[in-house]
């Protein structure tokens, strides 16, 4: 049982959206991999820690199936947005207009305020478009539109965007697509190869359960050799251990967007969780995601405000129950059930180590409160 590989807290946890639990073996996979070199080597443990970032490239392709070398690790999403848009032409070209959603996470409308030329136009789909559908996308998407900033999954309505679709329409518009897959890594499947978006990225901290500090950065084959990153540093370059202070070259793939000195943890940490996940399979973690929410779509059909076809909802459902919100909460922290709450609603997440006794346990919690107030 998937359960049993995870450290579980006491009650039920439903915040896979937020920061999914951490692997039994997450401590001991750090200490041997990062700490034991540190602390009982004569000699400097880089040797010993870099292959670590090649583990972390290596979990990333075979979740998403594609090329390692098409991965370069990042601090955080935000970083990895700005690195990308600094660095292309098309972003930085006089009067470039940028299309994204109002329901996107704010730090990337923030990045894309900053971090694109003060001549540039952000175009926002309002909020009150559906955008799990192809229509609203194509009627969005018009040719003058030169890149498309699409969020896999929208954290706060549950709503899952028609990705191939956006791609596909991206292509006959000729603009260039970046998929931010942050709230869907781990849950729902992304074959970059199949999809052939023309950048990608993600973090680990939700369902992919490695923790804050390893995101990553995917960038298509066809676009690498036009992006020339400002924020450089050794790891950038070719030959890192050229030391050559008047010589710079781009390194040849994705790694270009690296950096200076690497942080080490976080990717040994990540790396161990995304391999377990590959692993597992994600079209099995998206069935019993699906199982699980189908639980609470039928049993709470009148408080559901998310999508509940298995094409256009996340890993997650949000209930509104109105006036008896916060007695709901209540009754839920009281009963140790982890849930959180946005604009729309509570939001529900069951990931594998979630079983369907817990949501039945939810659901007569949320029931019991409900038919005292009647």
């Amino acid at each position: 049982m998937a359960k049993n590989d995870f450290c579980m807290p006491r009650g039920c946890y439903l915040l896979s959206h937020s920061v999914g639990r951490p692997l039994k073996s997450t401590l001991e996979n750090a200490t041997e991999q990062f700490f034991t070199p540190w602390q009982e080597s004569a000699k400097e443990p880089w040797q010993q820690w870099l292959p670590a970032i090649e583990n972390f490239t290596g979990a990333l392709g075979r979740l998403f199936n594609a090329p390692s070398e098409q991965f370069c690790p990042q601090v955080n999403l935000s970083s990895g947005l700005t690195k990308l848009l600094m660095s292309h032409p098309v972003f930085n070209k006089p009067q470039c207009t940028v299309l994204m959603a109002q329901a996107d996470f704010p730090s990337m409308g923030f990045v894309m305020q900053k971090a694109l030329p003060a001549c540039a136009t952000i175009r926002f789909i309002p909020e009150h478009e559906d955008l799990s559908d192809r229509q609203v996308w194509q009627r969005y998407l018009t040719p003058e539109i030169d890149g498309v900033f699409v969020s896999h999954v929208y954290s706060n309505t549950g709503v899952q965007a028609p990705l191939n679709d956006i791609v596909a329409l991206s292509k006959v518009t000729n603009t260039l697509s970046i998929i931010d897959v942050a709230q869907s890594a781990g849950v729902i499947p992304v074959d970059l190869t199949a999809l052939n978006a023309d950048f990608m990225i993600g973090s680990s901290v939700k369902w992919l359960c490695g923790g804050p500090g390893a995101a990553y950065l995917w960038v298509n084959p066809k676009q690498i050799t036009q992006c020339e990153p400002k924020d450089v540093g050794w790891f950038s370059h070719q030959n890192p251990f050229e030391f050559d202070i008047t010589h710079f070259q781009y390194n040849a793939k994705t790694l270009r967007f690296w950096g200076g000195t690497p942080s080490i943890l976080p990717y040994v940490i990540a790396a161990d969780s995304i391999a377990y996940i590959a692993q597992f399979g994600v079209d099995k973690v998206r069935a019993h995601n699906l199982a699980l929410l189908t639980l609470l779509q039928q049993q709470l059909t009148a408080f559901l405000v998310s999508p509940n076809d298995k094409d256009q909802c996340s890993g997650t459902a949000i209930l509104d129950f109105a006036e008896h919100q916060q007695t709901v909460l209540a009754a839920l922290e009281a009963a140790n059930i982890s849930v959180d709450v946005r604009k729309l609603g509570i939001r529900i997440s069951p990931h594998i180590y979630n079983t369907a006794s817990e949501i039945q346990a939810f659901i007569a919690t949320v029931k019991k409160v409900i038919k005292a107030a009647d």
